[in-house]
């Protein structure tokens, strides 16, 4: 009988740490509180009983992502985001989690955390889950305070960032000082990351975000917005030799993460090369949106091009279009073929084009065109008269290769 007659967490608690020790000894087992994003909030210290998972995560302050990981695949996390009824746990060896029994603390339809209650001795009976959901309820206030604070915490933190990214900030002391007085400690190096979503980012989707950027283990964040379709990081690099390959990681292990628990696909991102001095952060936006702006266009040639620095004769395009235009510059190699392809319905620009981005492979042209290695030579052999092109000059092969992107970059 669910009532509230024989509440033993009716009383005012002075904190979270003496909320976790009275469920500790009301239900006779050790007793972890965590928030939304798994990170522990309070611990019963009156007990030794306890299993490697909770210890590492008194130790590190959160939840080993190897624990949370395996509670998502077995359903434990997906059920907690569900349902309101505490929920049974069963040994996990692999990631030395033992039996446990959880339940979500929520607010109307949003979860602000979670009671861990592990099951050493005995097994929680039906009066233990009553007892577990009333420590949920008492819990909730304590919770909430905490939000509270958090939330405008996270307002101070968006309009520092976008301070940063909009050049609002001019000298390293006047932003070293704010990165003080939100008490985040700065990185020597870092890195913007962005991630493009297909559409403007939903509360729900933000939520599924902030938990997975709260529950990563594999890079540090430091700063993090929203702007319509994108989602901005400011990471650190400290200690990272290859920095690239490891934002690759963080930036496919997201979108993963995205995609397998939440539906989201889609996503694609971009990120700066590595700066010290965090006047540079507008600089260093800006080179992940061009990166977007370069994919947008080349989504086939910069399928696996994700930071600036590998762009390639990419970065140039804007400076380079700027001057065909000027000039009022027409390739006249291109411009015969072009002709000839319309008279004759033919595809030699589609051939040539594609012989170049293979980098004159002609099997692998020739398998991409879906013709013989033989009627791909023909064709060749064809553009080289009409066109007057020698491809064996690699300033002829640049500048026809820069002029058929740049047509296409003018059409999009």
């Amino acid at each position: 009988m669910e009532d509230r007659i024989n509440d033993p967490f009716k009383a005012d608690f002075d904190s979270l740490e003496e909320l976790a020790d009275h469920i500790s000894q009301v239900l006779k087992c050790p007793i972890t509180i965590e928030d939304a994003n798994h990170r522990l909030l309070a611990y019963s210290t009156h007990d030794e009983r306890t299993d490697p998972a909770r210890v590492s995560t008194i130790i590190g302050r959160r939840v080993p992502e190897k624990v949370i990981n395996q509670l998502w695949k077995e359903g434990t996390i997906p059920a907690l985001l569900s349902s309101k009824e505490p929920i049974r746990v069963k040994n996990m060896n692999e990631i030395g989690l033992g039996h446990r029994v959880a339940i979500s603390i929520w607010k109307q339809e949003e979860v602000l955390g979670f009671i861990w209650a592990l099951e050493i001795d005995n097994r929680l009976t039906e009066g233990d889950f009553i007892h577990l959901k009333q420590a949920a309820e008492s819990a909730k206030n304590k919770l909430l305070q905490l939000q509270t604070r958090k939330n405008k915490k996270e307002e101070r933190s968006q309009e520092f960032f976008w301070k940063l990214l909009t050049g609002h900030l001019n000298t390293e002391k006047e932003i070293s000082q704010h990165f003080d007085a939100l008490h985040i400690t700065t990185a020597n190096s870092y890195a913007i990351l962005v991630f493009q979503f297909p559409e403007n980012i939903s509360v729900k989707e933000e939520q599924h975000i902030t938990y997975l950027l709260k529950t990563n283990q594999h890079i540090k964040i430091m700063l993090d917005t929203i702007d319509c379709n994108h989602l901005i990081l400011l990471v650190s690099v400290d200690n990272t030799p290859n920095i690239y390959t490891e934002l690759s990681k963080f930036t496919m292990h997201f979108i993963g993460k995205m995609s397998e628990r939440y539906g989201v696909i889609n996503i694609t991102p971009a990120f700066s090369s590595p700066y010290q001095e965090y006047v540079k952060i507008t600089k260093a936006y800006q080179e992940t949106l061009e990166v977007l702006s370069i994919k947008k266009h080349f989504p086939e040639e910069t399928a696996s091009i994700f930071t600036y620095q590998k762009l390639g004769i990419y970065q140039f395009f804007d400076v380079l279009l700027q001057k065909r235009k000027k000039e009022e510059y027409v390739n006249y190699s291109l411009k015969k073929l072009r002709e000839y392809d319309e008279k004759h319905h033919s595809n030699l620009i589609e051939t040539l084009e594609v012989v170049l981005n293979k980098d004159m492979n002609i099997n692998e042209a020739a398998k991409a065109l879906n013709v013989h290695a033989n009627t791909l030579m023909y064709r060749l052999k064809r553009i080289a008269e009409i066109g007057d092109i020698d491809l064996k000059d690699p300033n002829q092969k640049t500048t026809l290769y820069i002029d058929l992107k740049l047509k296409k970059y003018v059409k999009l």
